[in-house]
């Protein structure tokens, strides 16, 4: 039997996440340079870079990049950031995420795919593709 997460550990993880979401790069790096991962992942699988990126916020998302934080980790239902981003129309977040490694190709649906769907040529472009 599990023991109950500590409700302090939760509280900090909720506002990490939210630090992401919020694109509050300075207090995000501060927790991340003092040991929180990178990758740290939510009860969705939704990464750091994730929720930054979904948001519109390259400027946290190049910061996790630079400190490791990885640049296709698919969350629980197999999408991308980079996805997340061409979904969301975030072109300084896509360059960003490419900038950082991000393969168009990866997860379900792809961002490829994603462009396509919605009719993006210019992130088709991004990518090389057509």
């Amino acid at each position: 039997m599990s023991e109950a997460p500590d409700p302090e550990v939760v509280e900090l993880a909720t506002k990490i996440f939210d630090l992401a979401r919020q694109g509050q790069t300075e207090a995000l790096m501060a927790y991340v340079d003092a040991g929180v991962p990178a990758n740290l992942t939510n009860d969705r699988g939704d990464s750091l870079v994730m929720l930054a990126a979904y948001h519109g916020h390259a400027d946290a998302v190049r910061a996790l990049l630079a400190r490791g934080a990885a640049a296709n980790e698919v969350n629980d239902r197999g999408q991308t950031p980079l996805a997340g981003a061409v979904f969301k129309g975030e072109t300084d977040v896509i360059e960003a995420l490419l900038e950082g490694g991000a393969d168009p190709c990866a997860g379900t649906p792809s961002a490829v795919d994603a462009a396509r769907m919605f009719g993006k040529a210019e992130v088709l472009e991004l990518f090389g593709v057509h």
